[in-house]
This record gives structure tokens, C-alpha cells and sequence, in this order.
């Protein structure tokens, strides 16, 4: 049998029907005694196909030990579970694999949400108990190289699928463990915005033009509204011969191009040295020839590095900012500006934000779980110290029906001056395409 202890076969009982708190405690029992009986140092020689066929043989044995005649569905969920507790997240894996799930949140070992298409809704899973929930998450912080204990109660990681995970510990959570893991299994291409009512054509068509000819652009939007999604599918319109890099706190950017280098933040170690920020990968990236430098979410003194690359050679760089409106996000930028440790006057600060930034797009996430871009907006610099903001699409929520929010795009009927950079790029948008108007709508929301 390899590494593990071989068991001797127990004479077995009539079946019954297993009850859900017999099942949770018999699979608890079991896993303890798989665990005991592997033999570590020996792990890492095998490969992962043989692996599971041993530890779904020992499986079988275990459960013939319990004296037990289970009924087969009950036996094959026993198996499949414990082949989940070794490798996977246990009781989770059966989410991980539904495509219509976006968040998984677990609070403490009794409760665990689920978000699909933008909504909410509780689970009948369940950890054995918070040492369970706890080995899982130090699981997932042990494969990044990162930890999970009394003297590292935070932890952000991601999952070999690309999933972003956070997790929070006692004592900092009054809950107990907390576990929150944003998927991101599904790649959404430029026809699903469209197609689930995201934006309209004539957005799409201003975008794709902006990224092409390398304007700046700066993506908007609250927790969940969908700024990650919304820049990998801007990426598609880069051109395939330019050179970029990607900086993150927690990789999850999943770019079109052929010529992408990844580069991720590091925590401190355990005696409290070797953190890497964004602000060192920013500077760092500035040395490695990059045609574009995307951040995947600007959230500190970063913002300075970053708007100096706009202004210095790498125009057409993408960033993804949390902010509610417009405005917000670039007093947020001011402010992340202001974190670098410079006295800059603010006035400073807003030209050379006004100067690196000429594309704001907003997103949302409306009630009942919809998406929308509610707004594009050019930056045309300042006027009294204030910016320039002009909105050139914009979406107007009417109402709400059958508990979902209600709306249509429109276009304002202001032209962009980036008009001409699009032509001298060899880009040519018809200005019919900005007139004032109401542009196709949801045909969901239609029939609402």
C-alpha cells in the first residue's frame, strides 16, 4: 500500500441510512485516522494520480474498520470527501466547482454563503469545528509561502485556479475563522458584456479605440462591481507586440497577450523583514522595458510611481482604483499621491493627475446583482483648480422591478478631444457615434 499502515478487514454490518450528523462525525473520525496514518516524508516522491488512488484504497479500508454497511451513495460521498479533506478545500470543493458561484464566505465552521449572479444566499455546508475550518486555511496559505496563526491573523493568497482567497482568525474575528474566496473560473469576453447588458456596443467600440491608441485609463468601482473582469477584457485590445507588466497584491489578472510579465507583492516573514510593496514593483517595472504597466488595484503611495509612468513614456497603462464616482476615485488618487511622503502642493497633484489620466470608467453593482459601466468619462484637465470631468456615456437607473434594478445607457452628446490622438493613431470614430441619445437597451430590463 505504499506509505501508509495496512488494516485488517472487519467483519461488516447490515446497511442503513446514514444521518447527516453520523455522517459529518464519521468523516471527521475518519480523516483524523488517514492523516495519522500517512507517511509524510514520503509524500513528495509520488505523483498526484497515484496519490489519490492510495488514499481512496486506505479510504475504503477505514470505512469497512468502522463495522459499518453503509449504503453505496452514502459510502461514495464518504470517499469523495475524504479524498476533498487531503487535497482540496474539504467541504468547499463541491462549490469550487459550480461555475455560477462568485464568492464563497464562510463564517465560522456553521456558516457558509454563497453569491450567484449577484445574489446571496446561505448553504447547508458545515465544518466538523473550527480546528477543521482552520487546517483548510492554513493549507491554502502554506501552498503561497504564507501563514495563518496568532502572530499572522490576515491572510490574503490565491488558489491554483486563480481564485483570490482572504481569511481572518482569532482573535481579530469574533466569529471564529472567517474565509471569503472571489473566483475567477470563468474568462467573460467583450460579447458577455455585452450580451448580459454591461454596456452598450457604443461603449464597447470607444474603449476598444482608447486602448488601442493608448489613452490612459483609469477602471472605477465599488467592492464586487467587477473592475479585475473588466480589465482583462479591456486587455484584449492591446496590441500582441507590446511588452507588459502586471503588478498585484494577490495575482488574479489573466491578460490576452502573449507577452505579459507577472509580478506579485510579498508579506513580511515571520521575524517581520523581506516585504515587497507595489510602490518597489512599480519602481522595479519602470527597469524592465514595459510598453504598458497595468496595476491591478492602486491602493497606496504606489499612485506617485504610477502617474509618472503615465506622464514619462508608458501611456495607455491601465489601472483598477475602489471609489464610488468619478470624483472619488481621483480625490482617492490625491490622497494615495499624498501617502508617497512628499510635500507636493495639492495643486501639483491634481495636474499631474489631470495630465497622466484620460479615461475614467465607472462600474457598479445595482441592486439585485447587476453590473453596470455607469459611466465613461474624459478627464480634460483642470479649470480653478477643479478637474475637468466629462461624461461621454452614462447609465440612468429608472427604477426597480421584480427586485432588480432598472435603467438604459445613454449618450450625453459630448465629444471627446481625445478624438483627434484616435485619428493621428489611425482610428477612426464617426462622431454620429457620441449623439445625444438613448442607446439600446436590456431586453430583460425591457420586459420588466
Amino acid at each position: 500500500m505504499g506509505f501508509f499502515v495496512k488494516t485488517a478487514p472487519v467483519k461488516e454490518s447490515a446497511a442503513v441510512p446514514l444521518e447527516e450528523p453520523r455522517f459529518q462525525r464519521l468523516r471527521t473520525e475518519l480523516h483524523h485516522k488517514l492523516v495519522e496514518m500517512i507517511d509524510v516524508s514520503k509524500l513528495g516522491h509520488w505523483k498526484q494520480d497515484r496519490l489519490r488512488r492510495e488514499v481512496r484504497l486506505v479510504s475504503q479500508q477505514l470505512i469497512d474498520e468502522t463495522g459499518e454497511k453503509l449504503l453505496e451513495a452514502d459510502r461514495d460521498r464518504l470517499l469523495q470527501e475524504l479524498q476533498s479533506e487531503i487535497f482540496g478545500l474539504g467541504p468547499l470543493d463541491k462549490l469550487m466547482g459550480d461555475p455560477t458561484i462568485s464568492d464563497i464566505l464562510v463564517n465560522g465552521c456553521n456558516q457558509v454563503w454563497v453569491e450567484r449572479f449577484g445574489r446571496l444566499e446561505p448553504t447547508t455546508l458545515s465544518f466538523a469545528d473550527d480546528a477543521h475550518l482552520m487546517q483548510i486555511i492554513q493549507r491554502i496559505a502554506a501552498k503561497v509561502g504564507r501563514r495563518a496563526d496568532e502572530m499572522s491573523p490576515m491572510v490574503d493568497a490565491r488558489l491554483s485556479d486563480g481564485s483570490r482567497v482572504n481569511a481572518i482568525i482569532p482573535p481579530l474575528s469574533l466569529e471564529g475563522p472567517v474565509l471569503s474566496i472571489r473566483r475567477f473560473g470563468v474568462r467573460l469576453e467583450a460579447e458577455n458584456l455585452l450580451s448580459n447588458g454591461t454596456m452598450p456596443e457604443e461603449a464597447l467600440q470607444l474603449l476598444n479605440a482608447a486602448v488601442e491608441a493608448r489613452i490612459s485609463t483609469l477602471i472605477s468601482g465599488g467592492t464586487g462591481s467587477g473592475k479585475t473582469t473588466f480589465l482583462n477584457v479591456l486587455s484584449r485590445y492591446i496590441p500582441r507586440d507590446e511588452r507588459l507588466v502586471t503588478i498585484e497584491d494577490a495575482a488574479e489578472l489573466r491578460l490576452q497577450q502573449p507577452h505579459v510579465v507577472r509580478l506579485e507583492t510579498r508579506p513580511a516573514n515571520m521575524e517581520g523583514a523581506g516585504e515587497v510593496r507595489q510602490r518597489e514593483l512599480v519602481k522595479n517595472a519602470l527597469r524592465m522595458r514595459p510598453d504598458r504597466i497595468i496595476v491591478g488595484e492602486v491602493r497606496g503611495e504606489e499612485a506617485l510611481d504610477m502617474l509618472q509612468a503615465m506622464n514619462t513614456g508608458h501611456e495607455g497603462s491601465l489601472a483598477t482604483i475602489h471609489a464610488n464616482d468619478t470624483r472619488d476615485a481621483l480625490t482617492r488618487l490625491e490622497m494615495m499621491v499624498m501617502m508617497a511622503g512628499y510635500e507636493i502642493p495639492i495643486p501639483v497633484v491634481r495636474h499631474y493627475i489631470g495630465s497622466a489620466i484620460s479615461l475614467v470608467v465607472q462600474l457598479a453593482r445595482l441592486k439585485g446583482g447587476k453590473r453596470r459601466v455607469v459611466r465613461i468619462s474624459e478627464i480634460v484637465g483642470l479649470k480653478k483648480n477643479r478637474y475637468c470631468v466629462r461624461h461621454i456615456f452614462a447609465y440612468r437607473q429608472t427604477g426597480v422591478a421584480k427586485g432588480r434594478a432598472i435603467g438604459r445607457f445613454e449618450a450625453t452628446g459630448y465629444v471627446p478631444r481625445f478624438l483627434q490622438r484616435l485619428r493621428a493613431s489611425g482610428i477612426d470614430l464617426p462622431e454620429s457615434l457620441f449623439a445625444a441619445r438613448t442607446l439600446s437597451l436590456d431586453n430583460a430590463e425591457e420586459q420588466a
